[in-house]
């Protein structure tokens, strides 16, 4: 089966390590992880929240191993959803997401929601505190989505309330919706790979020079190695650090602060600068949108062939990453103690004053930063988009870091 996720020969060129050679392979070897010990954890754990602490509570207490089953399924979770990111963004900035290869982009994107709400529905399972109060507050970010905010909700809770039926329904999405799903993506992603004659040449490859071997052994003893030595990290950082487990969920007692998933907390710090619409609906609406749109965009080439402008391709990554790590951080400074969003509403709507005013004020620093670009750098629409994606990227990066380690009581910002 593995033979066949390949092309029979392969460019010699494609075997060169690298330091983000075989992400896609790595992140194949934690789902199949995740399966094997999903599985044996599944034979012990009771899906009620009555029983359901109390058998993680004996999954690693009382079961020959189980500790180091459950730090498995755990930690290889996390690095799953991490190596899922890391590949997506390669896949980008290589430019594999351009034509032909442009639907498996999208099966991508697909794949890697896949990863984020199978690593959300994991979350609540433990039932403890970290874990109730973080979907508690996840899910109660979908009401202010207009319209259907509410209706989802109750459906994904099965209630008003994270109780019995939450609980239900997100054992049933974690051990058979998404694993399905991931499964079914998956193998769909790997064929169009092969489709278009493997993962894509290095930039600095001759495609009419390039030598071709055999896929088995050169490539399949490679992937193997770096299958082998992930396995090995996960399996000793398992060994040594615990998977995190509280008090049992109370309903009646909310930690304070109650945060979401690590994941989700750059949405949860957006919503202490922004208006609830605009943070959870409007903001992720449209760069999820934009994500899915890259490849489908006219960029336009006068030698045929559409890439990176190689020149200043450093150039614009680095000017981008940099704006994002300095000014986000000065923007909340800004918000939290000049600005106070959200007390100088000045009698008009909160979703004027909190949203869309502030959102105007985001667009219009944006449009300033790409006219940058384009006076400094370049002024092809590709390199516009490189610096768009990297200066999101990196800016979700620095909220959702602020939203773990710089949030305390009340979520006030502390330093």
């Amino acid at each position: 089966m593995l033979l066949h996720f390949h092309p029979y020969r392969i460019p010699e060129a494609n075997l060169n390590f690298t330091h983000t050679w075989g992400l896609g392979g790595m992140a194949v070897t934690l789902i199949f992880l995740q399966l094997f010990t999903g599985l044996l954890l599944g034979f012990h754990y009771e899906a009620t929240p009555l029983q359901a602490y109390d058998s993680i509570v004996n999954i690693r207490q009382g079961l020959i191993f189980g500790r180091l089953i459950r730090n498995i399924h755990h930690w290889s979770g996390m690095f799953l959803l991490i190596i899922a990111f890391l590949h997506l963004v390669r896949v980008f900035l290589s430019g594999a997401f351009l034509p032909p290869r442009q639907w498996n982009w999208v099966i991508g994107i697909a794949l890697f929601t896949g990863v984020l709400m199978s690593n959300f529905t994991g979350y609540l399972l433990p039932w403890d505190q970290l874990s109730y109060w973080a979907v508690t507050v996840s899910t109660g970010m979908l009401e202010y989505f207009p319209v259907i905010g509410s209706r989802l909700v109750e459906l994904i809770r099965g209630g008003e309330e994270t109780g019995a039926a939450a609980l239900l329904n997100f054992y049933s999405f974690h051990t058979s919706l998404f694993p399905v799903l991931l499964f079914a993506l998956m193998f769909v992603h790997f064929w169009k790979v092969r489709k278009a004659g493997g993962v894509i040449l290095p930039r600095n490859a001759d495609p009419s020079a390039v030598k071709k071997v055999k896929t088995n052994p050169y490539l399949i003893q490679r992937e193997i190695v770096v299958a082998l030595v992930l396995l090995a990290f996960v399996f000793l950082f398992s060994l040594f650090v615990d998977a995190p487990l509280r008090e049992k969920a109370n309903p009646a007692y909310s930690p304070n602060p109650a945060k979401s998933p690590w994941y989700f907390q750059g949405i949860q710090e957006l919503i202490v600068h922004f208006h609830p619409f605009f943070a959870v609906f409007v903001i992720p609406l449209i760069l999820y949108a934009g994500l899915i749109a890259l490849p489908f965009l006219k960029y336009g080439s006068g030698n045929g062939k559409t890439d990176f402008s190689m020149p200043v391709f450093r150039k614009i990554i680095l000017w981008s990453a940099s704006t994002a790590v300095v000014v986000t951080p000065v923007l909340i400074l800004l918000d939290e103690y000049v600005f106070r969003v959200g007390e100088h509403s000045m009698g008009m709507p909160l979703v004027i004053s909190d949203g869309l005013f502030p959102f105007l004020i985001l667009v219009g620093l944006t449009g300033l930063f790409v006219l940058f670009i384009k006076k400094k750098f370049s002024n092809q629409r590709i390199d516009l988009v490189l610096a768009l994606f990297v200066l999101f990227t990196v800016s979700y990066l620095v909220l959702m870091l602020v939203g773990i380690f710089l949030r305390g009581e009340g979520m006030k910002l502390i330093l």
